[in-house]
């Protein structure tokens, strides 16, 4: 059944109701930062956003006494749109209860900005600041190779640095694995590790393991991602001690009705580092992106780029193909390139 059309002067009353609605929002709002600018707010200081509720923001002072300290914030009308990660300049309020509420003044520049389509297909903020997105696979289940690409397609359309992580380790290091799987996952390591992906592998079995995931995570911001049962709510329970049910959103059974909120949230790891955790970070589809992006997201195939016989090429059965040629010539990976073709088919299906 198709939707019922508006007529101009119904449209014109629901477009009249919302201004009105936002008008008083934002009124109420401008009278509260009012208040609190009467005598109720320190100085300006460097903040970082941790969470975000609706039209306020919560934020952790980098500098200053209150230095490690969060405080809600209304945001001045003037302040560019924010998300967890973005740091900003803001004003205390001087009085530590929870009535008492700061003023976010202004957005420092972005150096990334992670984003996805919404349900209309409109490309929303999630994460800002990001360095590292943790891919994280395991020898169970089996690496799927055309999800980790699709993941990594992401990571360099977004301008984050990937960081492929092999979990459960020590079923490895105990032939408790099939041999004929422990080969494929060799050729695997071996495959990103010569495309220029760092590859890492870890296990929560033991602190030594984890030593070399630590070290990635110290001083950055990061995410995490990967398929069900790899072990990331695992990992992220033994590098955040103590906050478990704070991070249950991580856990894998979060799409059974764990996870209660769409809020990104950032923790802090005790050895350095921090964690970005947002439902939107996890789950990953490029249903937005053309194919030359896609193309591009494929480190290795950027020097062939550009050089097809014809500009419209679409890396199939295109005559002058240089993809193709390059896959002929053992410059690219034939199954790299059969992950991009099946990438590119996916998008004609959606």
């Amino acid at each position: 059944m198709s939707k019922r059309k508006l007529s101009r002067q119904q449209r014109w009353r629901i477009e009249k109701v919302q201004a009105e609605r936002t008008q008083r929002a934002q009124s109420k709002d401008q009278k509260a930062v009012q208040a609190l600018e009467e005598g109720a707010l320190a100085e300006a200081v460097s903040g970082l956003i941790t969470a975000h509720f609706g039209r306020q923001v919560e934020v952790e002072a980098t500098a200053g006494a209150l230095q490690g300290q969060r405080q809600r914030c209304h945001v001045r009308a003037n302040v560019e749109s924010l998300v967890t990660g973005d740091q900003v300049t803001w004003r205390p309020a001087l009085e530590q209860d929870q009535e008492q509420i700061g003023v976010v003044e202004a957005r420092q520049p972005r150096h990334s900005l992670l984003a996805r389509p919404d349900m209309r297909g409109v490309m929303k903020a999630i994460a800002a600041n990001v360095d590292r997105l943790m891919l994280v696979v395991a020898p169970e289940p089996e690496p799927f190779a055309n999800l980790i690409d699709r993941y990594l397609v992401a990571a360099e359309d977004s301008d984050l640095e990937p960081v492929l992580v092999i979990n459960k380790w020590d079923l490895v290091n105990q032939d408790k694995i099939n041999p004929a799987i422990r080969q494929r996952l060799d050729d695997f390591i071996q495959l990103y590790r010569q495309i220029g992906y760092q590859v890492i592998t870890t296990s929560t079995q033991s602190e030594e393991e984890l030593l070399g995931l630590k070290e990635q995570l110290k001083d950055r911001i990061s995410v995490f991602v990967g398929q069900s049962g790899v072990g990331k709510s695992s990992l992220i329970n033994h590098l955040l001690p103590g906050v478990d049910l704070r991070v249950g959103s991580l856990s894998e059974d979060s799409r059974k009705g764990r996870h209660t909120t769409t809020t990104a949230r950032l923790f802090h790891f005790p050895q350095g580092g921090m964690l970005i955790d947002s439902p939107g970070i996890r789950e990953f589809a490029l249903g937005f992106l053309e194919a030359d992006a896609i193309a591009q997201g494929f480190r290795e195939f950027r020097p062939f780029l550009g050089r097809c016989r014809f500009r419209d090429c679409r890396h199939q059965q295109d005559p002058g193909c240089a993809l193709q040629e390059a896959v002929k010539a053992g410059q690219i990976t034939a199954s790299r390139f059969d992950s991009f073709q099946h990438l590119i088919n996916s998008l004609d299906k959606t």
